[in-house]
């Protein structure tokens, strides 16, 4: 998969093989989204507003502190959101809720990291709307849904697509599968309701008027054996430091510690990569570095030295304004 990944950077010979494949893929696609739009395939509209949260592109591009965001942004506002997720990389069947003590192997690792950071109710299945309608079952005190990818599960009818962009990678060759990255053309972005560049901008090139930047901060570790440890950059100071990276683009989080002073051998893994002890067994590392999201896979079988960076998303103001906007809007037009 890395291998791969490192194609869609740049056009190479491999791309005469897979460039007929992908507009293949385009085809099928677009044939796709037509036949929901003239209604020979039936999107189901659930009993509360939906916000899909998803991306064009393969790979991570940090949808998942987004959903975070949004979550809390919600309950501030006085709203009871619920979040929905196909639980990728899970051996789920059905909709399933998550909760603190679920299984990554069976509910995936981004859906079990949702369900411990956010304080929402969270249920996944391959059929999100399945899963929606099992959550507000179980929740019914919950007034809106967010949908943690699925811009492509168009069998979920949506209020608000938000559409989360890699700020450094952005949209690589700029081709589709499985000769780029690409699930649907950049051209998409311009009819989703907003478009939210992770830690860069596309205004330049995309003149989008409904771009928000959003940055991912965070300096303080946790403990996976002890979960009650905390530690900040300082106290790895003149230790042999490892980090590990199993997501979409291992770069980014390589980079923040660089930021924070450390200095410390990288590891990258695929995104959604199911850990093993012995891929980890680096026998002089002092302490191991890695993503929330990779941790859920390993506190299993943690020892002391194994440490999670946390991380929050930061947004202007302006972006939950058009959030609220538009669950008004949804709102007006229900009481109408």
């Amino acid at each position: 998969m890395l291998w791969l990944q490192r194609q869609w950077l740049r056009l190479t010979p491999w791309h005469v093989v897979l460039f007929p494949l992908s507009i293949l893929f385009g085809l099928v696609a677009a044939l796709r989204r037509v036949l929901y739009r003239i209604g020979l395939l039936r999107a189901i509209r659930l009993p509360v507003p939906v916000i899909v949260v998803g991306n064009i592109s393969v790979g991570g591009t940090g949808k998942t502190p987004l959903v975070l965001w949004l979550a809390d942004f919600l309950r501030q506002q006085g709203y009871h959101p619920g979040i929905v997720s196909r639980g990728y990389g899970g051996s789920i069947q059905g909709a399933v809720a998550v909760d603190i003590r679920s299984d990554p192997a069976i509910v995936g690792d981004e859906p079990l990291l949702l369900a411990r950071k956010s304080g929402c109710p969270v249920w996944v299945g391959r059929d999100r709307v399945a899963a929606g309608n099992a959550l507000l079952r179980a929740h019914p005190e919950c007034d809106v849904l967010v949908s943690d990818d699925g811009l492509q599960h168009f069998r979920l009818d949506r209020d608000m697509e938000i559409a989360v962009v890699d700020g450094e990678r952005k949209f690589g060759n700029g081709l589709l599968l499985p000769a780029g990255p690409l699930r649907e053309g950049v051209s998409r972005l311009r009819s989703v309701d907003a478009v939210v560049v992770n830690g860069g901008s596309l205004k330049a090139a995309m003149l989008l008027r409904n771009e928000f930047e959003m940055s991912l901060e965070g300096e303080v570790f946790c403990n996976l054996r002890h979960p009650e440890m905390r530690a900040v950059a300082a106290d790895f100071g003149g230790k042999k430091l490892h980090a590990v990276a199993g997501i979409g683009n291992p770069q980014r989080f390589f980079a923040h510690l660089r930021r924070l002073g450390l200095a410390f051998e990288e590891h990258a893994f695929p995104d959604h990569c199911v850990f093993r002890p012995q891929d980890l067994d680096y026998d002089d590392a002092d302490a191991l570095l890695m993503t929330e999201k990779d941790a859920v896979k390993c506190a299993g079988f943690a020892d002391e030295r194994y440490w999670a960076l946390a991380v929050e998303a930061i947004l202007s103001p302006a972006f939950g304004q058009t959030v609220l906007q538009k669950l008004r809007d949804i709102d007006g037009r229900q009481t109408a």
